[in-house]
């Protein structure tokens, strides 16, 4: 089992979170908390506080962002093969609604071919409270 999978079966949400949080302290500024993981699928949700607040009251972008590369980048840690690497190597996001509550973000790989080497698209996507459809991003990791 990979190793990082295996801690967070073994922590828990919470205390895997808050050491997500010490290992990578920005993504401790959106205070996230790991709702799933699994080869192929991460949730992750954060709290709408004035600390992600843009100037007009919502979620700003670049917490929407941080949130994405979290959920993306563990499911990526968690479902290549063992001893293997990998590093993001781009972004392309779009802003479909204002974000104005606590927000539920999914890192959906079931569809991506881990096995490889060389760039793989991770789609993710965010969900206000009411579930609507308020952000979503395409991550390109480079598999090593």
């Amino acid at each position: 089992m990979n190793q990082t999978l295996a801690l967070y079966q073994s922590m828990g949400n919470e205390a895997f979170s808050k050491a997500v949080g010490s290992f990578a302290p920005y993504f401790s500024t959106i205070a996230p908390t790991f709702r799933e993981l699994r080869p192929g699928y991460a949730e992750v949700s954060f709290p709408n506080r004035r600390e992600v607040h843009n100037h007009i009251g919502t979620v700003h972008a670049i917490a929407l962002c941080n949130a994405a590369e979290l959920a993306a980048g563990t499911m990526t840690t968690v479902s290549i093969p063992e001893g293997r690497q990998w590093i993001p190597v781009g972004m392309t996001v779009q802003y479909l609604a204002k974000a104005k509550t606590d927000m539920r973000v999914v890192a959906n790989g079931e569809s991506v071919a881990w096995d490889g080497t060389g760039n793989v698209e991770v789609p993710v996507d965010a969900y206000d409270t009411e579930g609507k459809h308020v952000f979503t991003a395409r991550i390109t990791m480079n598999l090593r």
